[in-house]
């Protein structure tokens, strides 16, 4: 098992930045893909950006060049770095990670951008 704890959303203006942090616990060493996700209302939720055990990451193309996900592995944690925010970035934003076999969500941490 792995319990995932989000932090760092907020309500930001648009052109602001936020950080968001997924610290993991339980059974870490089989952890491969940390990543997040986000859902928007009345809209399905989409892949924001992954990063692999091996540090390659990948990003959806609405959010690449602003976002940043990067992970420290000495402290179990995920980040994602969101510069240059708009608006139709506000959504609920879930972590994800992927062991062999298994998929864990964190609660979801709101993110939301003003005009």
């Amino acid at each position: 098992q792995v319990q995932l704890v989000e932090s760092g959303g907020g309500l930001v203006q648009a052109g602001g930045s936020l950080r968001l942090s997924c610290a993991a616990s339980g059974r870490i060493a089989s952890i491969n893909v940390m990543g997040w996700y986000r859902q928007a209302p009345g809209k399905q939720r989409e892949s924001v950006a992954v990063i692999t055990s091996g540090d390659i990451t990948n990003y959806a193309a609405s959010v690449k060049g602003r976002f940043t996900i990067s992970r420290d592995n000495a402290k179990n944690t995920a980040y994602l770095q969101m510069n240059s925010l708009k608006p139709e970035d506000t959504a609920v934003y879930y972590c994800n990670v992927l062991t062999i076999g298994s998929a864990y969500w964190g609660q979801g941490t709101q993110v939301t951008v003003s005009s």
